[in-house]
């Protein structure tokens, strides 16, 4: 008797391959493997009713094999593997998925209304729930989000709750500038155990390194200036995970003025994307009537040239406010120069771009950022990846970490193994404040952390612990410290400078 085991390919294993390969897009392939499991298909007609390329079908069909019976150029799968069929791909999934229903669009609207406020300078309109859902109820229906994942480049809307309500399981990432946001989505995210996680960015400076090539399906609603759309999908161009993916953007124009969109729709064209769909008025808003309220849903294909053409924006890109693309900050004058370097005691011949992209090294002159512009959360992140004895940063006087004594103590006390800050408000002139950084010295394992900000978090600690702890600590115990002690065991993987405010200070807690 042979007892050798079997080691025949499973056929069904080839077909996983090929819809693994299609990521997002496997929804179509288990479509024409639905229709191989009743009456045998002519091919002709299999490509019509599933509209799915003649070569993508051929190759489908040759991953099935054995399991696939033809008959006088009509095909069918196997009797006997039909219900493993069903059961592997989840066949008897794919009608038509019921609406949400009253119950979901309710909490919606309790998200939204227990959301922070539109920032008009961020160009915030807010979405209906009824909007939000209908976004989530189109990705479940027409991609394959088991396995998948879904980046939103901003999330004012709250999208990525509404899709945690249709398909809980699906990994959801939110990158937006706004810490209130953020800290909003996680709050319910951890509430309803949607699997919802929040970075923080601004899209100007670039995107966390985790998402480069991280995601098959982008949505993003981004500023409706040429600017604007150019840079969230040039953003979101660095983050498909390949041809197979797809950047779903809401933009909307007003039927009077068709140059602005015209204009838009050149900046996608020229990232050499390829207007796969365009729904008119999905999208509907409480306000933005200029546009109708409503504004169309673009499905863009990126091609082989869109990553290659993602090029750098001009920092402009909204439509209001001190970041608008009116709003360019004239250069420093001499005067404002020389009153913040008689602050410092020391001359100071320009002001330095903000970006914390990469870690600000030592220099031999204090280096004074220009953060005019700040619309929050720039002051935090240049702290993190300042490297310098010494620094300043020349702020609106109304900048909300400096507005108050309890913000300037929070602000303080979130950095303060790392910097001490002082605070001159009315400096140097009634419309600007400066904050000035001075190096305290580490002796901690969260002045490790904020020191290296830019560093894997895990690593980061592990080494912050044997350093400033135990040095008789090994690599793998101080490993398992840190991993007992996390309080997101996955930010470890991430950047500190990536993560948002109330999960550094949740993190820096626990050092």
């Amino acid at each position: 008797m042979n007892t050798a085991p079997d080691t025949t390919p499973d056929p069904a294993d080839a077909v996983q391959e090929v819809l693994a390969g299609a990521r997002a897009l496997a929804r179509r392939l288990r479509e024409v493997l639905a229709q191989l499991t009743g009456d045998p298909v002519e091919f002709d007609e299999l490509v019509r009713r599933t509209a799915v390329p003649r070569r993508t079908v051929e190759d489908l069909l040759a991953a099935l094999g054995p399991d696939l019976e033809t008959t006088g150029g009509a095909h069918r799968l196997a009797p006997r593997v039909r219900d493993r069929y069903r059961e592997r791909f989840a066949l008897d999934e794919l009608g038509a998925s019921a609406p949400a229903g009253p119950d979901q669009l309710a909490l919606v609207r309790e998200f939204v209304e227990r959301g922070p406020r539109p920032v008009t300078a961020l160009d915030h309109v807010t979405a209906t729930p009824e909007t939000a859902l209908r976004r989530a109820e189109f990705l479940r229906d027409t991609y394959d989000l088991s396995g998948s994942t879904v980046l939103c480049l901003g999330d004012h809307d709250l999208t990525s709750l509404a899709l945690g309500l249709v398909a809980p399981s699906v990994p959801v990432t939110v990158v937006d500038v706004d810490e209130r946001i953020l800290q909003h989505i996680d709050t319910v995210a951890a509430e309803r155990g949607f699997g919802v996680r929040t970075l923080h960015a601004d899209l100007r400076f670039g995107v966390p390194p985790a998402l480069e090539g991280w995601a098959d399906l982008v949505f993003t609603d981004p500023p409706y200036t040429p600017e604007g759309i150019g840079l969230f999908a040039t953003r979101a161009a660095e983050c498909l995970a390949g041809p197979n993916s797809r950047l779903l953007i809401a933009y909307g124009y007003s039927g009077r003025t068709p140059a602005l969109g015209h204009g838009v729709q050149q900046e996608l064209l020229r990232l050499g994307l390829v207007f796969e769909a365009i729904l008119p008025d999905f999208h509907r808003y409480f306000g933005a009537q200029a546009i109708g309220s409503a504004s169309d849903l673009y499905v863009c294909q990126p091609t082989a040239r869109t990553r290659k053409l993602a090029l750098r924006q001009a920092p402009g890109i909204y439509t209001h406010g001190p970041q608008s693309v009116e709003a360019a900050e004239a250069t420093a004058s001499p005067e404002l120069l020389a009153a913040i370097g008689e602050r410092l005691g020391s001359p100071v011949a320009s002001l330095r771009e903000p970006g914390w992209s990469r870690p600000i090294k030592r220099q031999p002159q204090p280096p004074v950022f220009d953060l005019r512009s700040d619309p929050g959360p720039w002051l935090l992140r240049m702290l993190l990846a300042t490297g310098t004895e010494r620094a300043a940063f020349l702020l609106d006087n109304n900048h909300p970490d400096i507005t108050s004594e309890r913000a300037q103590r929070a602000l303080s006390e979130l950095v303060a193994a790392k910097f001490r800050l002082r605070f001159h408000r009315s400096t140097p002139d009634s419309e600007h404040a400066l904050v000035v950084a001075d190096a305290v010295e580490p002796d901690s394992v969260a002045g490790y952390l904020l020191q290296r900000a830019h560093g894997k978090i895990g690593n980061v600690w592990r080494e912050g612990l044997i350093a400033h702890v135990d040095p008789a600590l090994t690599k793998r115990v101080a490993r398992e410290r840190v991993a007992e002690r996390a309080p997101v065991p996955a930010d470890l993987d991430l950047r500190l400078i990536d993560l948002p405010r109330h999960r550094i200070a949740e993190l820096l807690e626990r050092c």
